[in-house]
């Protein structure tokens, strides 16, 4: 037995303790800078702590403080005592850039999920979230509306990027399953590249608003039909050529999302498909980072949620008697598409 106590030396650091531990200020800070819109009046021009603080009604030295933060953790850059964006801060966090992200803020620093990491030691040593009510998953959750909202700019890429990847037939009828629709954007890019697709949402009704309101901004609406409740629940009909399943199966156990597949599989015509978008994993579970990473927060807000590697996947879709499941990346988004054909 090995008892000997590790000793300091140049090669050991506390940094990564250090920063874990703070990570907490850089979440308030961002959330700052998003709030004051300090990204969006720097692409205006104002590019001074003086000018920013009038411009985003502040106190000067407030504003100076927070930019140089931003600058320190590569939000901005420095020049002269003159700020300006980075390529990506210019992309993501103004608010005219047509990727902008600052919505997702309402979603990602939800009460919710914030409330269930104070107690993540709990969380572990249950198995499962200790937030009341099956945290995220409890009927008609108000944080799936802050999804729906806050979540849209972000997924507006993934939607596209995954509806050119099907490489659909528009000459032919389409008629497409999307459940647990959210914001209803991966539906939506469908019936936009595909002039013929029929697309029918399933969600809670308070989250089907969003998606109605999408369809009809995306001049989609006519082809657009919902169908409330519970994914376990309602009926869905039959002869759909297409099953959406967009970061669904992440908040479920095995034998629940066998329990889904085996709903979903009836519901496709012959030769239809099974579309699923994930956090896949490898079978290491600690590459790549962030799927990986993912877990965590499945396991603070779910009951029993995980995220799943390709061969569990593929077990659940032959489960349910699925032929094959086939993995495919979606860069540079860090999700991948699994295609199980019926």
């Amino acid at each position: 037995m090995n008892d000997r106590q590790p000793t300091m030396s140049n090669e050991l650091s506390p940094t990564l303790f250090f920063n874990t531990v703070n990570a907490y200020q850089r979440t308030g800070v961002i959330k700052a800078a998003v709030e004051l819109d300090v990204f969006t009046a720097i692409s205006e021009g104002m590019d001074t702590a003086t000018s920013l603080a009038a411009r985003c009604a502040t106190s000067e030295r407030g504003m100076r403080i927070l930019c140089d933060y931003l600058t320190i953790h590569g939000f901005l850059t420095k020049s002269e005592g003159r700020y300006s964006l980075t390529p990506d801060s210019a992309m993501f966090l103004v608010k005219s850039s047509p990727g902008y992200l600052g919505s997702i803020l309402q979603f990602m620093l939800s009460p919710m999920l914030e409330e269930g990491f104070k107690d993540v030691a709990s969380a572990i040593r249950q198995g499962g979230t200790v937030i009341p009510q099956g945290g995220s998953l409890a009927p008609e959750h108000p944080m799936w509306v802050k999804f729906a909202r806050g979540m849209a700019p972000m997924m507006a890429m993934p939607a596209q990027l995954l509806a050119q990847m099907l490489d659909l037939d528009a000459s032919k009828p389409l008629k497409v399953l999307d459940i647990a629709a959210g914001h209803g954007l991966f539906g939506i890019e469908i019936a936009q590249h595909h002039p013929q697709a029929q697309i029918v949402a399933v969600d809670w009704p308070n989250v089907l608003e969003v998606a109605q309101e999408n369809a009809e901004k995306a001049g989609v609406s006519d082809r657009y039909k919902i169908l409330p409740g519970s994914a376990f629940e309602v009926d869905y009909g039959t002869g759909y050529d297409l099953v959406l399943l967009v970061n669904i199966l992440h908040h479920f156990d095995l034998s629940t999302c066998d329990r889904l597949l085996k709903k979903i599989h009836p519901s496709l015509a012959d030769g239809g498909k099974v579309v699923t978008l994930e956090f896949v994993p490898n079978e290491d579970r600690i590459s790549p980072p962030d799927p990986a990473a993912f877990s965590m927060v499945m396991l603070i807000s779910t009951p029993s949620g995980d995220s799943y590697t390709f061969p569990e996947l593929k077990q659940m879709f032959s489960n349910a008697g699925f032929s094959s499941s086939e993995l495919h990346p979606l860069p540079p988004t860090l999700e991948q598409v699994v295609i199980s054909l019926k």
